[in-house]
């Protein structure tokens, strides 16, 4: 379906009537019905993804303090230079896999999903130079000359993981906008189980510590991406979407483009601004502190939030029935992945709360890392609500192509309202770590709810 198109589907899915009371009622169960039936593997496959991360750093963190902090920061500059950038733009796939699918254009699918990898291991060579050169970057902006060091060794060992990451994500956008979600959590839960083992293993008994872990990261994603693959190419369930290797994705990779750049930024500048709180941190006095504290809190939201989940969910929801020509289908979607995200954002942020004097244990043994965990978290858990509607948003926008509105919002309200709110608290008003930027949450509710009304 052309980018026109699109458009003019999208708009038609703004001004659908709404369908009669009985008819209503029917409609809305089904699509319950399927929200949930992907929301539960959906859930279990977001925890196992980002369980390998999660892992790694737990088992750093017990060897102390500056470990924990290193790995801490090697982990937010490789998001910042390098994950956040492939999953932006592999979420371009959310539009053009999702909708080719609602359309039953079913190879499509196929040539969408390779021109994407193509297109992401391409962009993973120079981000390999970047990681490479992480101590020496980190140092030159200011941060602590330890702390940086220990940083660029952990990079550089997970440079392996960036190609498997970009290709893991372009199988999971592949399966996920045909419903195939219980064999990603097969695969997932197998490479975690591995990774936590390797960990195990690396780190404690063959004692090579962070670089122990950050090896594990690199295996862990390749063995995932192998299961995948394998059940690609051999399951019936992709036969008619996957038709083999095709020619075709080489072409008209510029029209893949036009839609991952702004794919890339509206995911990118999120977050962004987040790791770039967590490498303001190593400026704060008691840097060690600040920055592993600070990591821990926004790996806790990341890790409970699902935030992907609900992303996901909409988005696929609202590309299949857009591509199936259905907009009024597409409408009920949001409007019931919305109801299923308030009750996300207040159940969870209930739990967040609730454990505030016992999460930070799980990262470190050091009683001020963990007493400075149990302060941020409740302001954890005040974000947590309208972080899940605008996730919503996020996903309804990706599933109309609506990438580029996405991305000019997140410019505007993180980087001219966050960062300057989180620099004021921080650095000006010296609260410290605790200066997390909640007005970055408001403005994210507006989109694009005019144009869903």
């Amino acid at each position: 379906m052309g980018r026109g198109g699109e458009e003019e589907t999208a708009a038609a899915a703004l001004s659908a009537p709404l369908i009669g009371t009985t008819a209503a009622r029917s409609e809305l169960g089904e699509e319950v019905k399927k929200q949930v039936w992907l929301a539960g593997p959906l859930i279990a496959v977001s925890l196992l993804q980002y369980s390998l991360t999660l892992i790694s750093v737990m088992f750093v963190g017990h060897l102390g303090e500056l470990s924990l902090s290193s790995a801490s920061m090697a982990t937010s500059f490789a998001s910042v230079t390098g994950f956040s950038l492939l999953l932006g733009m592999s979420s371009a796939l959310d539009t053009f896999c999702g909708q080719a699918y609602g359309a039953k254009q079913y190879h499509m699918m196929s040539i969408h999903t390779q021109r994407a990898i193509v297109v992401l291991l391409s962009v993973s060579i120079p981000l390999t130079l970047i990681w490479a050169n992480t101590g020496p970057i980190l140092k030159a902006l200011g941060q602590q000359a330890d702390i940086s060091a220990g940083a660029g060794t952990y990079a550089q060992f997970m440079i392996p993981s960036i190609f498997a990451y970009g290709i893991l994500q372009c199988l999971v956008k592949f399966l996920q906008t045909q419903s195939i979600v219980f064999p990603m959590v097969l695969c997932s839960a197998a490479a975690a189980l591995l990774h936590l083992l390797l960990c195990w293993l690396l780190v404690f008994k063959f004692a090579l510590g962070m670089i122990g872990a950050a090896i594990s990261i690199s295996i862990s994603n390749w063995v995932n991406v192998l299961l995948l693959s394998l059940y690609i190419k051999f399951s019936p369930c992709c036969a008619k979407t996957w038709t083999g290797f095709s020619r075709e994705a080489f072409r008209d990779i510029w029209t893949f483009l036009k839609l991952a750049i702004p794919s890339a930024s509206m995911v990118c500048l999120e977050m962004w601004s987040f790791e770039m709180l967590v490498l303001a941190s190593g400026l704060l006095p008691n840097p060690e502190l600040e920055t592993s504290v600070l990591s821990i809190r926004y790996t806790a939201q990341c890790f409970i939030f699902l935030k992907w989940l609900i992303i996901n969910v909409s988005s696929t929801r609202v590309s299949n029935e857009l591509g199936a020509g259905r907009p009024a289908r597409a409408r009920l979607a949001v409007m019931v992945v919305v109801g299923l995200a308030v009750a996300e954002g207040v159940l969870l942020a209930v739990i967040l709360f609730s454990i505030r004097n016992v999460w930070g244990r799980a990262y470190s043994n050091d009683q001020p890392v963990i007493d400075y965990v149990a302060q941020i978290m409740p302001i954890v858990a005040a974000a947590n609500f309208l972080d899940a509607i605008q996730c919503v948003l996020s996903g309804t926008a990706r599933g109309c192509g609506w990438q580029e509105i996405g991305a000019y919002i997140n410019l505007g309200s993180y980087y001219i309202v966050g960062i300057p709110c989180g620099i004021l608290f921080a650095f000006v008003l010296h609260i410290g770590g605790k200066a997390k930027k909640a007005s970055d949450r408001v403005h994210d509710t507006t989109m694009p709810v005019e144009r869903l009304s």
